[in-house]
């Protein structure tokens, strides 16, 4: 585990101080592929000033209250469709067509409805994790061992007693799991919809940097993002591992 992560680490330093030097030497152009040392320096003089905090917490805001309501919706959803056979079959085709389309081509009849705001980011999050959550979910939920559900029955469980000391117990670590893929599927919805509909955040500063030339803004932000979405799959992971525990 040791030499995995050194391995990491070395692969890591190697292609940061390769991509300094070749800026510094002019191998490729600085002002077009920015450099470290010139994300380090954007990252300190937004720090310094607050304006990186700001766009960093409502970036977190939304995915956070996305990933909340893709995991509600998720949940109740594949519940309802689990316990009425009918209504499943009805809504499944419709669910694997929405699951299947280009969700970015939602965005911008978002924002003729809903306007150019958070509600629109936080709608185009959740269009993007939720249909596939709904179908994981239910999927996991009607594999559940038949001999455990007729147990139940023959013990005079109803249906109630089957859902919550059956189905939901046994598939406590799929909801997990599904909730380590949303996170990171919330965080890409919320930065489409930045692209569109927003006024901060840090797919704001990926836009905007990249209609005035600040390449450095382009490049902080998408580094910060690869931070912000390893912390959230390593915090998820950890309560995975908790409760395998």
């Amino acid at each position: 585990m040791k030499r995995i992560r050194l391995a990491q680490i070395l692969i890591l330093v190697i292609f940061l101080g390769v991509w300094e030097l070749a800026t510094r030497y002019g191998i490729i152009d600085s002002f077009v592929f920015s450099s470290p040392s010139r994300v380090i320096k954007c990252i300190y003089t937004m720090a310094a000033d607050g304006s990186l905090f700001q766009h960093i917490g409502i970036t977190l805001l939304e995915t956070f209250i996305s990933f909340s309501l893709v995991i509600l919706l998720g949940l109740i959803i594949a519940i309802i469709l689990w316990w009425n056979d009918s209504v499943s079959k009805v809504l499944e085709p419709y669910l694997v067509i929405l699951n299947s389309l280009p969700k970015s081509a939602l965005a911008p009849v978002f924002i003729v409805w809903l306007g150019n705001n958070m509600k629109t980011i936080i709608i185009a999050a959740i269009s993007v994790a939720v249909f596939g959550s709904i179908i994981t979910l239910y999927t996991d939920f009607i594999e559940v061992e038949e001999d455990k559900i007729k147990l139940i029955r023959t013990l005079g469980g109803t249906k109630k007693d089957i859902l919550f000391r059956v189905v939901i117990p046994s598939n406590i670590s799929s909801i997990i799991s599904v909730m380590k893929v949303n996170i990171g599927l919330s965080l890409v919805g919320v930065i489409i919809g930045e692209f569109l509909a927003a006024k901060a955040g840090l797919g704001y500063l990926i836009i905007y940097g990249s209609q005035v030339f600040k390449l450095d803004y382009v490049i902080m932000s998408i580094v910060i993002l690869c931070v912000v979405a390893a912390l959230l799959y390593k915090l998820l992971g950890y309560f995975e591992k908790k409760y395998s525990g």
